[in-house]
């Protein structure tokens, strides 16, 4: 321990000796940690962080798979869980699968008491507009059952947390919040417990706040407040009796393992139960060639969320800066060869006195290993402030500017930290410690310099130092090949032409549904608000849609095609729009026309027999969790076969697949005579062709397209203006204050901010990997830098000697650039063979350009030369400058 000592305390004032050394390694070896640190501690808060819930281990989520949809009248999706198959057993393919059941099975496993010492169902309650606590606002609310919290062991940090006897019929309705909506909105003032709040016109009694830590159970979707299954009905957003049956799926459940109950028991228990539902139950909802199986997996590993969306980003990103510290570590080592090449007489003299060869190794790795530690401990710093950047561009990048994860410098990061700090300690001081001990005595202790240089080797161009320089160029080759490929894939799909215009338009969300509007006061207050908002100064034109294009989420209709089976059924994609919404967005009419007044009454009216039999696929409250949030539907028509039949706008996709046989405009399509299977439907008619628009993500192909007159429900409201949409905001939230104060307003940004938002992905991956391609080719370049500088040091007796016998600077300039350029051509070679393998990874990434792409890989090893080529002339400039009588007398 003693000699341990004496070696930390010798490190540093041998480091205190070499300031400039000492602090080119520290900020070179603090960039690369502090890279790696900044993206472990997302990777560690967002993929491995633990459940915020009593011993997580033993809680089950139940799912099911199926080689076909069951047949259910709704089916919810929350993103809690991926919903496209995999959920049967390994081995087994799945056509579909999800996380939710129907409330009667839910209490059916409920009640397996002798599995399950507690289940814990929840589902979205959707947005609900929030009264009583000032303007009105609206939040995300969550149904949960009575034994949510008490199964979680979550417990409330005021007030109590909802129970079993707040989920029952005629119960009191209460509502449990948040503990980060209570600080933000109520200022943690414990007086909220006990007072009431109106949502969607509703009264709720507060009884409790929720423990700081339960931020959320998935991981991503965060909720503000928490109700019991009970009041759904009550509220605006809540369900039809119908949700309460065997054909409406749309609940979440975990299970909590009795004691002695393994998951496989569990599992096979729960697959007699659910089989014997499908098949047998009050609405079967499978066929025994489906094959349905009910799986269960650890919730930890079960409940996704938003991790599916930041996953991938992380793990490339994570490749990244993995690199940059490859690069860091042989940097420093180049660094640290120079350097022990400096030290040989103190090598040479420690030698002659007796002291071995792995007594100095150790003395060295120990300085190496100071290094790291210094460089980890600043290294931390860069991360805290890298963490604080990443959260705020990621949340920008959010509807809510709420980043729904809670980001930690926690003690596993800083385990992380150490290991990363003492790893490549060893890395790059192991090669210099060794190197640096094989001296030859007599030499050395004669100051001569003419003796086997441990950077240059027995022949130059196999030394250490220059395998360095061609790795650190290799390395820094393979980030920027992967940095200019996603930086061409954002600039491909900004290049794609959505179908219509983008600029100038701003976009926002109202529901007056949340704040009590029904039926025909709805299409009323859309008609009034759109005159009223066409006055504002600036605004050109005003439409509105049932949701934002291109914003992730999109709806299906199923429709009968004339002159098929009747059994055979077509899909197309679905879009409710207002008047005026193809002037608005500058979308062309090719043929027919527009809708009228009268087209909008009929919707209306269909809207208002069938909303019961819509079976509606929407995304998650709050964010898109979920990825792509589908909403599917059948024919909303389905009245009596004297219905007249829906005037819809169609795109040239649908004209061309499915009304290729004739002129499009009067063609009716989805009608059907009543039977006794069903009954009639009065179809579609085709009133107008529009040109071909991307509907809700860019690199989706177009699909026939079928548009609708909107009609209630929640809708966009689109402004096109003369010049900067923003400067109209505050006359907008003017306007809608005057209409009604408890009107909720959200969602308002630019349409190229909605565009932008559904390239998050791809735009945070661009930026970050082309910052850290730029540090990884700046550490090679002044690693090339550093060797060609050491070698022109060692070369300056040589030099003076070429330059006094009449060596022209040409002559003196033209090896060091040389030998740089080869090196970095070397490096570049090396590294494109790299890269050509690795950026087979981003594949799924990239839209428009193959990862062999040849442009890309010419651009990056050009640059990288021009570059190289920089970092080479200064050191060759400076060998130009020696003074041959300095030179002569230099040893």
């Amino acid at each position: 321990m003693g000699t341990i000592l004496q070696d930390v305390r010798y490190g540093f004032r041998m480091l205190a000796k070499a300031p400039g050394f000492t602090a080119v390694a520290v900020l070179t070896l603090a960039l690369g940690i502090g890279a790696n640190t900044a993206i472990f501690s997302f990777i560690n808060s967002m993929l491995l962080g633990e459940l915020p819930v009593r011993d997580a281990k033993s809680l089950a989520l139940l799912r099911w798979g199926a080689h076909k949809e069951p047949k259910a009248n709704m089916m919810l999706n929350y993103g809690d869980c991926k919903s496209a198959g995999g959920f049967l057993a390994p081995g087994a393919s799945s056509d579909a699968g999800d996380c939710t059941f129907s409330k009667p099975f839910v209490e059916k496993v409920a009640a397996q008491k002798d599995i399950f010492s507690g289940v814990a169902a929840f589902a979205s309650a959707g947005q609900l507009n929030l009264t009583g606590n000032g303007p009105a606002s609206v939040l995300n609310g969550q149904f949960v059952n009575g034994d949510f919290f008490s199964t979680l062991g979550v417990r409330a940090v005021a007030g109590r947390a909802i129970g079993p006897t707040d989920d029952v019929a005629n119960a009191p309705p209460v509502a449990m919040l948040n503990y980060g909506f209570w600080q933000r909105d109520f200022g943690g003032s414990k007086d909220v417990i006990g007072r009431t709040i109106h949502l969607d016109g509703v009264a709720f009694t507060v009884i409790g706040v929720a423990d700081a830590k339960f931020i959320s159970l998935t991981p991503g979707n965060q909720y503000d407040v928490w109700l019991p299954f009970a009041v759904g009905g009550q509220i605006a957003s809540g369900f039809t009796p119908r949700a309460e049956n065997s054909g409406a799926w749309w609940v979440v459940m975990l299970g909590r393992l009795r004691d002695g109950v393994t998951i496989g028991q569990a599992q096979s228990a729960m697959q007699v139960l659910f089989q014997n539902e499908m098949f047998h139950g009050e609405q079967p909802s499978f066929d025994a060639q489906d094959q349905p199986q009910l799986t269960l997996v650890r919730a930890q590993e079960g409940l996704v969320g938003a991790r599916a969306r930041y996953a991938q980003p992380l793990y490339v990103l994570s490749l990244a800066v993995g690199i940059v510290l490859l690069i860091v570590c042989a940097n420093v080592a180049g660094l640290m060869l120079a350097r022990s090449a400096a030290r040989r007489k103190e090598m040479a003299v420690r030698l002659a006195l007796g002291a071995g060869r792995w007594r100095l190794v150790r003395q060295m790795l120990t300085e190496s290993v100071l290094l790291a530690a210094i460089g980890g401990a600043l290294g931390i710093a860069f991360a805290l402030w890298g963490v604080r950047a990443m959260v705020g561009v990621l949340a920008s990048a959010n509807r809510t500017n709420r980043f729904p994860f809670e980001i930690a410098v926690d003690a596993r990061v800083l385990l992380f930290t150490a290991a990363a700090a003492l790893l490549t300690g060893v890395l790059f001081g192991l090669a210099p410690a060794l190197r640096g001990v094989r001296v030859d005595l007599t030499p050395a202790l004669k100051e001569s310099k003419q003796y086997a240089d441990p950077m240059r080797g027995n022949r130059r161009w196999l030394s250490v130092g220059n395998a360095l320089v061609v790795v650190q160029v290799a390395l820094a080759v393979v980030v920027l090949a992967g940095a200019g490929l996603m930086v061409r894939t954002l600039q491909n799909l900004h290049a794609i032409d959505p179908g219509f215009d983008t600029r100038n338009v701003l976009i926002f969300n109202v529901n007056p549904e949340l704040a009590g509007y029904k039926g025909a006061a709805v299409d009323n207050l859309y008609r009034d608000l759109q005159g009223r908002l066409a006055g504002i100064p600036g605004v050109t034109a005003v439409s509105y849609s049932g949701m934002p294009l291109l914003s992730n989420a999109r709806m299906i209709t199923a429709f009968h095609l004339a002159g098929t089976p009747k059994d055979q059924i077509s899909r197309a994609d679905m879009f409710p729009v207002g008047p005026d919404f193809f002037a608005t967005l500058h979308m062309r009419l090719l043929a027919g026309r527009d809708f009228q007044s009268l087209d909008f009454q009929i919707a209306a009216a269909v809207r208002a027999r069938q909303m019961e039999q819509m079976m509606m696929m929407r995304a998650p409250a709050g964010g898109r969790a979920s990825g792509v949030a589908a909403a599917q539907a059948p024919h909303p028509a389905q009245g009596t076969a004297e219905d007249e039949p829906v005037p819809v706008v169609v795109n040239e996709s649908f004209a061309r697949k499915y009304l290729a046989s004739g002129e499009p405009i009067g063609q009716r399509v989805g009608q059907q005579e009543a039977d006794e299977q069903g009954p009639g439907d009065a179809g579609y008619l085709v009133v107008g062709l529009v040109n071909d628009a991307k509907y809700n993500d860019l690199r989706r192909e177009i699909s026939p397209t079928i548009y609708i007159p909107n009609s209630g429900g929640g809708v966009t409201f689109e402004l096109r203006t003369a010049g900067e949409p923003t400067a109209v905001v505050a006359a907008v939230r003017e306007t809608v204050g005057q209409m009604d104060v408890n009107l909720p307003l959200t969602g308002v940004q630019t349409q190229s901010r909605q565009i932008d938002s559904l390239l998050f992905q791809e735009r945070l991956i661009a930026r970050l990997s082309s910052f850290f391609g730029a540090l990884a080719m700046t550490l090679a370049c002044i690693g090339l830098y550093g060797l060609l500088a050491y070698e022109v040091d060692g070369r300056t007796r040589e030099i003076g000697i070429r330059m006094a016998l009449g060596a022209q600077r040409g002559d003196v300039l033209r090896p060091v650039v040389g030998q740089g350029i080869a090196l970095a051509i070397a490096g570049a070679v090396v590294g494109t063979a790299a890269a050509l393998g690795v950026t087979r990874f981003l594949s799924t990434l990239l839209f428009g350009v193959k990862p062999t792409d040849p442009l890309t890989f010419a651009v990056v090893a050009v640059v990288l030369t021009l570059v190289a080529l920089a970092a080479s002339y200064i050191p060759a400039r400076r060998a130009t400058r020696v003074d041959p009588m300095v030179a002569l007398r230099y040893e």
